[in-house]
């Protein structure tokens, strides 16, 4: 699914634990876990063939709005996702 913008969706596949945009045939990926309170944000994986298109901060973005909706304290182990809220101060909770 795309967006008004044409973006790709990022959609949220709480079964399997993570965020997802497909676009081009590519899977672009957030995973996270719940630990009490807490949204842990594991891992981040953009393909090459997305890179550049600022999908990895919209997956982040997308965490961190999803943890606002749930109550929950973002924790981010890793290392993309920390960068990119250091840098994105507005969005950093």
């Amino acid at each position: 699914m795309t967006t008004s913008s044409g973006e790709a969706e990022v959609v949220d596949r709480p079964d399997e634990n993570r965020l997802v945009v497909e676009a081009d045939g590519e899977v672009a990926e957030l995973i996270y876990k719940r630990e009490g309170n807490h949204l842990v944000l594991v891992h981040t994986g953009v393909p090459d063939a997305l890179a550049g298109r600022g999908i990895g901060g919209r997956l982040v973005k997308a965490a961190v709005e999803k943890a606002a909706s749930e109550g929950l304290v973002v924790e981010a182990w890793c290392p993309f996702a920390r960068m990119w809220l250091r840098t994105h101060p507005e969005v950093a909770p």
